[in-house]
């Protein structure tokens, strides 16, 4: 393919730093009506997008603009004809990093701390020789293995394919969870969600957990039962949760997961929009450049396995 015809969509504020990055790929700004592709720009409107494909048979790839894409999923299996890309990979090195400092910030109770008003007692564990264990096997997974490289943890990654991963002291599958759980001093949630992953931590698993074990989510709040939470929380049968997700999302103002004392929410911030964008928009490039030279393009959605 010599040109391509792409279009950004809809109009936001993303919408010219992404027309950028289609120009730097080599792309050819249009009019949805005469594009072969589509840059989604706006992930809370997935509602705009059937209409937009309806309007514009001319579309063959759409490129989404988060690596979850459970908001689209419908419409992308109701049309298997298009090549589908979303942002698996692009975001995982800020979210790790927010994943690293909400494990220092519960074992080191900071929340506490920050919390005071007066000078308290000592409290908090290392993070140094922990044992972690990593739900997903994915980019934030092999970042955060590089992040944990200088506390010489002991990290066991559970993911869907078992595959040797640099800075691991071993790989495992689902099936093993519940054997790894209560040699477990930090539990890091970070894999898609499917129907298989959705509530893949409830009132078994939390129970299975030492004592001062902290839960660390920051993939989707629907991996929790959030009810489930609740209780571990209340009991204070963990450690604590530090959540960048929740579920529900946002989390109402009432809810009770705001009044405990062992828990850290954060607004689903590991990524913001200013650090998404320019990682979003190098992304582009790249798939922008990969179509027109008639390359493999990167984050190809598996519509059967939902991401």
């Amino acid at each position: 393919m010599t040109s391509l015809h792409v279009a950004v969509e809809p109009d936001c504020w993303r919408q010219q730093s992404l027309a950028e990055a289609v120009l730097s790929g080599g792309g050819l700004i249009t009019k949805p009506s005469e594009a072969q592709a589509l840059i989604w720009a706006e992930p809370s409107r997935a509602d705009l997008l059937p209409k937009t494909l309806d309007e514009n048979p001319g579309i063959q790839w759409v490129q989404l603009p988060y690596a979850g894409i459970e908001p689209f999923l419908p419409m992308l299996q109701a049309r298997p004809n298009l090549i589908w890309t979303c942002g698996k990979g692009v975001y995982a090195e800020p979210v790790a990093e927010h994943a690293l400092a909400l494990t220092l910030a519960g074992l080191r109770k900071l929340h506490t701390y920050g919390r005071a008003k007066q000078w308290g007692e000592p409290q908090g564990k290392n993070l140094y020789g922990a044992r972690v264990t990593i739900l997903g096997g994915g980019g934030i997974t092999e970042f955060l293995l590089k992040y944990l490289q200088p506390f010489r943890c002991r990290i066991t990654v559970i993911r869907k394919n078992i595959q040797p991963m640099s800075g691991a002291s071993d790989v495992t599958s689902l099936a093993k969870l519940h054997q790894e759980l209560p040699e477990t001093d930090v539990l890091i949630l970070a894999l898609a969600l499917t129907p298989e992953t959705e509530g893949i931590i409830s009132a078994k698993e939390l129970s299975l957990l030492p004592s001062h074990a902290w839960v660390i989510n920051v993939a989707r709040g629907k991996h929790v039962v959030t009810d489930d939470l609740v209780e571990a929380l209340l009991a204070e049968s963990i450690g604590g949760a530090a959540l960048d997700v929740t579920d529900p999302e946002p989390l109402g103002t009432d809810h009770l997961l705001w009044t405990f004392d062992n828990c850290i929410i954060t607004p689903h911030v590991g990524n913001t929009p200013e650090m998404g964008l320019p990682l979003l928009a190098e992304r582009v490039t790249q798939n922008v450049r990969a179509r027109v030279n008639g390359d493999q393009l990167i984050g190809l959605v598996d519509t059967k396995a939902g991401y």
